[in-house]
């Protein structure tokens, strides 16, 4: 049996490299009183891009993960213009200076973060439909980007409100039900995330993927991004609070408390399965890949 080929060593340690880089970031969410902003918002993002850009070269060789790139960052940055402007498809709100310089009211790191959890949570969709080495034809075409989508909004969920109505890197002009977020922000989410992952389905139908030669262990990365990203919400409980009740641009009071409490139990109950489910799929395939052992 041919041994599988391997991925370079150079690769497997960026990928690792910017996966700590990431757990930084989190970590230091809890001296956030203490650490630059900027430096905190610049972790969340540049590494996560810079994980996509690396992993999806080796899986979709260079011209796949640009095709992916343009697509993300295109209808990602189309959604939040149009939207500044009109309210579609996310809601009525406005960034503030916290997450560093803006090209037409549009942050720059904004658009890293479409691309670094982006292409995660598109991995683990294939991951978990079983569809990484295969043809995305018929209704794989269709099932990889519903599921990439809710994958990717359920982060949104996760993140949402601490962002919003505790750290206040963007304001939403109406506040909202949602710990002062509008409904309408997580249906645009949806729609932007599956109008990405639905083009990039469309060109990976005519050019397949090499997944079924990768290792194992090329996944686990991926995976273990997602989960440190659901861990994060769960550490900033212990985080500081720099008040117990914060009111949204509406004049809506909110428990900081429950904030909190609800970013956690989004990432324990619906993030966390969702890295699980795809961990299990990997475990699945090593052991199919295993040698048969003869009988003596």
């Amino acid at each position: 049996m041919a041994e599988r080929p391997r991925i370079s060593r150079w690769r497997e340690h960026f990928l690792w490299g910017m996966l700590l880089l990431y757990g930084l970031a989190r970590i230091l969410q809890l001296y956030a009183g203490r650490a630059s902003t900027l430096l905190i918002v610049v972790l969340h993002v540049v590494p996560p891009a810079l994980f996509a850009l690396a992993h999806g070269s080796a899986l979709y060789r260079a011209k796949g993960i640009s095709v992916f790139t343009f697509f993300c960052l295109g209808f990602g940055t189309l959604a939040e213009s149009v939207s500044l402007r009109t309210g579609f498809p996310f809601g009525h709100y406005y960034f503030t200076d916290l997450m560093g310089p803006k090209i037409f009211q549009l942050p720059v790191l904004l658009a890293l973060a479409y691309l670094g959890i982006g292409y995660v949570a598109w991995i683990l969709a294939l991951l978990i439909l079983g569809q990484v080495d295969k043809p995305l034809r018929g209704i794989r075409l269709l099932a990889s980007p519903l599921l990439a989508s809710l994958i990717m909004t359920a982060w949104d969920l996760s993140m949402e409100p601490a962002w919003s109505t505790l750290d206040r890197a963007w304001i939403w002009r109406d506040g909202g039900a949602y710990f002062g977020t509008p409904v309408s922000n997580f249906f645009g989410w949806y729609l932007t995330a599956l109008l990405y992952y639905q083009a990039f389905a469309l060109y990976c139908r005519a050019s397949p993927t090499p997944a079924a030669s990768l290792p194992s262990s090329f996944w686990h990365p991926a995976i273990l991004f997602y989960g440190v990203c659901a861990l994060g919400n769960l550490l900033i409980l212990k985080g500081p609070v720099a008040s117990p009740v914060v009111a949204d641009a509406a004049g809506h009071r909110w428990l900081t408390a429950h904030i909190l409490a609800n970013c956690a139990l989004i990432s324990l109950f619906v993030m966390a399965p969702f890295a699980l489910l795809a961990q299990m799929k990997v475990c699945k395939r090593t052991v199919k890949a295993l040698p048969a052992v003869a009988a003596p």
